[in-house]
Formats: C-alpha cells, sequence, structure tokens
C-alpha cells in the first residue's frame, strides 16, 4: 500500500527534522559521561526503553522513527544503490561491546548509579543553543550520512549503530522465548519470484530467499513493510505469530 509506505516516509521525515531537539537522547557519549558521574542519562533510559519495544515491535523504531533513519531516506535521492556488503555488519557489534563493558566499568569506578536525570546535560535548553551543541549534531549528522552515501542504502544502520544491538538482542530474546510481537511471516508457496522484494528493500536484503526458506527472520530487518507493500501476490505479511517450522 502506497500509503502507508508515504506515512512512513513522513513520520521518519520529521523525527529527523526534530533531530536537533532529540539528538542528546541518542547519545553513547552521553551515557559514558553519565555513567562516569553515577547518573542515569536520558539516552541510557532511551535504549533501555527501545530494548523493552523490541520485545513486541522488532527493529520497527528504525523504519519508523529513527531520526538516522529520516536522513539516510535522504540519502537515497543521492545514492541508492543496495548495500552489498552484510559481512561488514559485525563491526556495530566490534563498536557496541567495549562501549557496554565501559559503561559498566565507569558506572563500578562511579560506585554504582545514584541518580536518574532525563535531561542530562540538557538543563539549559536544547543542544543547539551553544556553540558546541551545534558542532557535535552536525559531526553526528556526518557520520550518519557518509557511508549512506559512500556504501548505498543505510550503511550506517548497518555498520556502525550505536541503538540497533539493543533492539536486535530484544528480539533475538523474543524470538528464543517464542513470545508474539510484530514479525513478517510468508507464503512461500505463493511466490513468483519477481524479485520486487529485494529491490525495494531499504535494508539491501535478499528477502526473496528468506521467503523461499519460509523463514523471514533476519536480524537486519527493520520491519518497513516495504516488501509488504510491493509484493504482486501479497505474498509477505505483518503477522504478530511467528511462522510455523
Amino acid at each position: 500500500m502506497k500509503k502507508r509506505q508515504s506515512i512512513r516516509k513522513a513520520i521518519i521525515l520529521i523525527s529527523f527534522l526534530l533531530f536537533p531537539v532529540t539528538v542528546y537522547f541518542f547519545s553513547p557519549a552521553l551515557i559514558l559521561q553519565g555513567a562516569s558521574e553515577g547518573v542515569v542519562a536520558g539516552s541510557m533510559i532511551t535504549f533501555a526503553l527501545l530494548f523493552l519495544f523490541a520485545f513486541i515491535f522488532g527493529r520497527a523504531f528504525c523504519s519508523w522513527i529513527c531520526p538516522s533513519g529520516g536522513l539516510q531516506e535522504c540519502a537515497r535521492l543521492a545514492n541508492d544503490k543496495p548495500f552489498r556488503h552484510p559481512r561488514w555488519n559485525w563491526i556495530k557489534a566490534a563498536i557496541w561491546v567495549p562501549w557496554v563493558l565501559l559503561i559498566v566499568i565507569l558506572a563500578i569506578k562511579a560506585g554504582g548509579f545514584h541518580a536518574i536525570k532525563p535531561l542530562y546535560q540538557m538543563e539549559d535548553g536544547i543542544p543547539l543553543s551553544e556553540s558546541q551543541g551545534v558542532v557535535i549534531y552536525f559531526g553526528v549528522l556526518f557520520f550518519i550520512l557518509a557511508p549512506a552515501l559512500l556504501a548505498g542504502r543505510r550503511s550506517f544502520c548497518h555498520m556502525f549503530c550505536w541503538i540497533s544491538p539493543f533492539m536486535i538482542i530484544g528480539s533475538w530474546i523474543r524470538n528464543r522465548l517464542r513470545l508474539p510481537g510484530l514479525r513478517l511471516t510468508s507464503n512461500k508457496d505463493d511466490c513468483i519470484h519477481c524479485g520486487a522484494c529485494d529491490k525495494k528493500c531499504p535494508m539491501s536484503l535478499q528477502v526473496e530467499k528468506l521467503v523461499s526458506k519460509g523463514n523471514m527472520r533476519n536480524a537486519e530487518c527493520i520491519l518497513c513493510g516495504e516488501c509488504v507493500d510491493v509484493c504482486p501476490k501479497k505474498v509477505i505479511h505483518f503477522s504478530w505469530k511467528d511462522e510455523k517450522r
């Protein structure tokens, strides 16, 4: 349905336009700074909520709400080539694991967390109200935009996103526990192998192969619904129950 995708893209674009206000709620650096002072910063609260969000909605945040996703959607106007380096997906894990360990170490040195401050480092207003905040903001934009322009669709999501591991782990736990939640299912026998789903996928996944296997699970799937809406035979569906295997 074109309407669904129009709504999704409008929401994610609005989220990007609001990024100057919300950027600190997605900051991995503020989590480290807060941990060193024994403070639970707003971004730590955000990441914890996204971990819980994934139990119900998987990685739908990435395609429907994430401000960096909105920027990368815009980048597709300049480079809409598929991301063809799935072996590079491990990079974000290599960044994420030592980052989490550093959070733990800093918190221990600070004697544990003893304060919760959702507006940590934002007491004086939005981040862009000071020159330092402006520099940080545009540095973040460059860090997100450069991979998308050089390596193709949502390459930042694949390689460097510090938020996605929380949702990947949350989704994995949900699947292991066989809990209900938003996911994709397919009727592989109805597939005509037209390849439309592969061409449309913003994460450059081989969707047709997932359909053929009868298992739509993929850690990089962001549940955007592009494959659902483009399929001429309506082979792929959103569901709250896992596929029978």
